[in-house]
């Protein structure tokens, strides 16, 4: 058995009936009765995940991007100690999960110190907040609404600057949108870590605070991204906390949220799924000269770790108590189903999985492109995808010579180099009014703006076109089509000074 088990924060429905909530309520207050400089101050552990002060070095404008309020903007730390610390999250990369997993364990080691001073248990570990959990466990705990603690204590897991999916003050989940599953676990069904498509955990990367692509269904791009952005949300033009990476980790329940997403991980790991073995992973940024990962401890020393020393829960002495994910099967176009789809007889020696699907190691190709960049206006704005010929007659050629052994291409729509000087919003994709999915853009200022490792060129987000690709082959359309439509809708309202722009979108193909 775990030393220190992460429990639901929903097993209980009281405010503080929860006793893991009580005891990181009075923690979080004590961390933050601490200077910005203390490292074990709730302000500087925010500002490990993301610098969220005035001076911040990412080219953010914080004349127009307000700093939220009651957070000390001094004293602020050595340069030394800033550059050894301050903004270190991983994200649009392979190394998402691993660096995540040890900033959890960090805080939660800080937090469990001020516990035992308290005189609480000795074993208490972080909750998780399992939105997935049915019934009403899609909404934020209730300890999290409140504004007081008791009749005269301010509750520190309150904060202000929520606004949620509807932008109304209603912090929840928003599973789906129109019947669309929109937020979803189906990442799990990936069995494969590392790639640019297919893949559970991202892109491989070198150190990334911001990188610049979102594969579809990976474990950030969905629920993680989603969930931030539900949270966040938008009031009067001004994001929520969890909205924006530089802040997000000031909300207590951002380390709920990423409890839940290191569950997954767990989860992943134990349906047999395997991590990468490359030494880059394994060794992490610092294996190829780049910074390392270290977090603050509270004895006053520091813990240098790599994503090889956070893989295994047991060795870290703690797990979860219910490691179980449910996914949308219905959304998912395994082979089996996508080769009878097709016509294509199944043989019963030919091993039939996902990993057939997983080539990310195989060479993509342009298959067509819009004229160029665009704006997203308010409803629908719509941009027509025009098809090479030669791109199309491959697609047709690989359908012509399909067999169990010789899948027919995979199909990716990309939406490129996507820019914005706004986080909380989501969009809707639909390709000749089908949908396609949603996508998220929690990080895209920081990601057009800020220190991004993709040198300010925005996101890029990929969607699996693959199954509109099938049914036009099947209606004998393929051949006789030079183009797609392509829609893009806001979630919410595109306001004067926003702006969202996309590079272009162009249609890959992925020979199986």
């Amino acid at each position: 058995m775990k030393k220190f088990l992460r429990k639901n924060a929903w097993n209980q429905e009281g405010t503080f009936d929860n006793p893991d909530l009580f005891w990181y309520a009075k923690a979080v207050a004590e961390m933050q009765s601490r200077k910005l400089d203390d490292p074990t101050s709730w302000w500087f552990f925010a500002a490990i995940h993301g610098e969220n002060i005035a001076g911040d070095p990412s080219g953010i404008d914080w004349n127009t991007i307000k700093t939220p309020p009651n957070v000390p903007t001094s004293p602020v730390p050595s340069t030394s100690i800033k550059n050894k610390y301050w903004n270190q999250c991983q994200h649009q990369s392979w190394y998402f999960a691993p660096w995540h997993r040890g900033y959890l364990m960090a805080l939660e080691i800080q937090i469990r110190a001020i516990v035992i001073e308290l005189n609480g248990p000795s074993e208490w570990a972080l909750p998780y907040w399992n939105y997935f959990g049915g019934d009403k466990e899609n909404k934020i705990p209730p300890a999290f609404t409140q504004q007081f603690f008791d009749s005269n204590t301010p509750n520190p897991l309150f904060v202000t600057a929520r606004y949620g999916p509807d932008n109304d003050g209603n912090i929840y989940v928003k599973l789906f949108k129109d019947g669309k599953p929109r937020v979803t676990q189906n990442c799990e069904l990936k069995t494969v870590y590392t790639g640019n498509q297919n893949c559970f955990g991202g892109p491989e990367t070198e150190f990334s605070h911001y990188g610049t692509l979102f594969p579809e269904e990976s474990l950030e791009t969905n629920p993680h991204n989603f969930v931030h952005n539900d949270v966040g949300g938008v009031a009067q033009g001004n994001e929520g906390i969890m909205s924006d990476p530089n802040t997000a980790a000031l909300d207590p329940i951002f380390y709920l949220h990423h409890c839940n997403i290191d569950r997954m991980w767990a989860s992943w790991n134990a349906k047999g799924n395997n991590n990468p073995s490359q030494t880059e992973w394994l060794g992490g940024p610092r294996e190829i000269g780049e910074r390392e990962f270290v977090m603050p401890l509270v004895d006053g020393k520091e813990w240098i770790y790599t994503p090889n020393d956070v893989t295994n829960l047991d060795s870290l002495d703690y797990g979860y108590d219910n490691l179980e994910t449910k996914t949308e099967s219905d959304t998912v176009d395994n082979t089996s189903e996508r080769l009878k789809k097709l016509g294509i007889p199944t043989l019963d020696h030919v091993q039939l999985t996902e990993n057939t699907m997983d080539n990310n190691e195989k060479p993509t190709e342009l298959v067509g492109a819009n004229q160029g960049s665009f704006e997203i206006k308010n409803e629908v704005t719509s941009t027509t995808v025009n098809l090479s010929d030669k791109g199309l007659k491959k697609v047709s050629k690989s359908f012509l010579k399909a067999s169990a052994e010789e899948v027919p291409d995979r199909i990716y729509l990309v939406l490129e180099n996507v820019k914005g000087n706004v986080n909380a919003n989501t969009l809707e994709v639909s390709v000749n009014n089908q949908h396609v999915g949603f996508i998220s853009l929690f990080g895209l200022r920081n990601a057009s703006l800020g220190d991004s490792h993709g040198g300010r060129n925005g996101l890029s987000f990929s969607l699996d076109i693959t199954n509109i690709i099938d049914e036009l082959h099947l209606e004998n359309d393929l051949e006789n089509i030079n183009s797609l439509n392509v829609a893009v809708t806001p979630d919410n309202e595109i306001l004067s000074d926003t702006k969202i722009t996309v590079g272009r979108i162009s249609i890959y193909r992925e020979k199986q």
